[in-house]
C-alpha cells in the first residue's frame, strides 16, 4: 500500500540503511508498486525534498515480497551528501520509476559480467538475473583497494564463478578486470554476451577487448539526468553514429557502438559546479553560512 503523510503527498520511507564502505551506502525504500514492475537494467529518479535536484540511480535490487527498492549510492556530490544524511524512519520526496529499459536475457547460456566500483552494484542485478533464469555467469568485479570492496558475498551466492581485482593487489588480487576478462577468453570460455557497467573507461576497456573476439558487449550508460523522460536531452549519447537518450533509449547500449571519448567529455561537463555546490553545502553543515 502507497503510504501518504497528512498533506496528501506520497512517502518513501527509508527502511533500511547499511554502509558497504566509507563511500558507498545501500538503502532499501518502501515503494512497492515500483518493485512490482522493476527489472534488472532499470533506474528510478528521487529528490529528497522540494529544494532538491533530481538524481537517476539504478534499481540494485527489488522485493516483491516487502515492497522495497534498493539503491546503492556512492557520496560524490551535493545531492548525495544530503540523501546520506538521512537515516532509516526519514523519507523522500520522490521516487520515481521504474525507468529506462529493461535488459533482455534471452537464450543466454553463458554471461560474463564486469563491475567496476560502484558499477558492481548495478551489475548486480543483471548477474542475478541471468543466473535465475540457468545461465552460467561468471562475474568479474574491479576496486581500487580491499577497503572499497562492496557486495562480494552477494555477487558469490549469484554466479558461476566470482573474480575480485584490486589496482593495488590489497585483496591478493592485483590487476585490472580485463586482464581477468582476457585470461577467461583465452583459456577457452565461450561467452554469449559480455555485460560492463563501471566508468567510462573502464567500459571503454572492456569493449575493447571483446571486440577482437566478437563478443556481444553490453554496457549501461548513466550520463547526467534531469528528468528521465527523454525530454530534456541532457543524457544524450552516440551509438553507432546516432544520437540516443540514455534515459528512454536505454541504459543498456551495444558496448561496440558507443562514442565513449565523446561520453567522457560530456561526463566532465559539469564537474565545476557540482564541485562548487558540494563546497558551499559541506560549509553550512560546518556553521558557515555565508559561504
Amino acid at each position: 500500500m502507497i503510504k501518504y503523510d497528512k498533506g496528501g503527498t506520497c512517502m518513501y520511507k527509508i527502511l533500511k540503511k547499511r554502509v558497504l564502505n566509507p563511500q558507498v551506502t545501500l538503502m532499501d525504500i518502501d515503494a512497492p508498486h515500483i518493485a512490482r514492475k522493476a527489472q534488472p537494467g532499470q533506474f528510478i529518479m528521487l529528490r529528497i525534498d522540494e529544494h532538491g535536484e533530481r538524481i537517476p540511480l539504478t534499481i540494485a535490487d527489488y522485493s516483491l515480497e516487502d515492497g522495497t527498492v534498493t539503491i546503492i549510492y556512492q557520496v560524490v556530490g551535493k545531492t548525495t551528501l544530503k540523501l546520506n544524511e538521512l537515516n532509516e524512519g526519514d523519507s523522500l520526496l520522490d521516487f520515481a520509476g521504474p525507468l529506462g529499459i529493461a535488459s533482455h536475457f534471452d537464450n543466454i547460456k553463458k554471461a560474463v559480467v564486469i563491475g567496476g566500483g560502484l558499477g558492481t552494484a548495478i551489475a548486480y542485478p543483471q548477474a542475478k538475473k541471468l543466473f535465475q533464469n540457468g545461465a552460467e555467469v561468471d562475474v568479474i568485479a574491479g576496486f581500487r583497494n580491499k577497503d572499497l570492496i562492496i557486495l562480494e558475498d552477494e555477487l558469490k551466492k549469484i554466479s558461476s564463478r566470482t573474480f575480485i581485482t584490486t589496482d593495488d593487489g590489497s585483496n591478493g588480487n592485483k590487476g585490472f578486470v580485463t586482464d581477468v576478462l582476457k585470461k577467461l577468453i583465452e583459456d577457452g570460455n565461450k561467452y554469449d554476451v559480455a555485460i560492463a557497467i563501471g566508468p567510462l573507461v573502464m567500459m571503454r576497456a572492456v569493449a575493447n577487448a571483446t571486440r577482437e573476439y566478437g563478443i556481444k558487449t553490453i554496457v549501461s550508460m548513466n550520463p547526467v539526468m534531469v528528468d528521465g523522460t527523454g525530454m530534456c536531452g541532457g543524457c544524450r549519447v552516440t551509438v553507432g553514429g546516432e544520437t540516443k537518450f540514455a534515459c528512454v533509449d536505454g541504459p543498456d547500449f551495444d558496448g561496440h557502438k558507443v562514442d565513449f571519448d565523446e561520453a567522457i567529455r560530456r561526463s566532465l561537463m559539469y564537474k565545476d559546479m557540482e564541485n562548487e555546490a558540494m563546497k558551499k553545502h559541506t560549509c553550512r553543515l560546518g556553521g558557515e553560512q555565508n559561504a
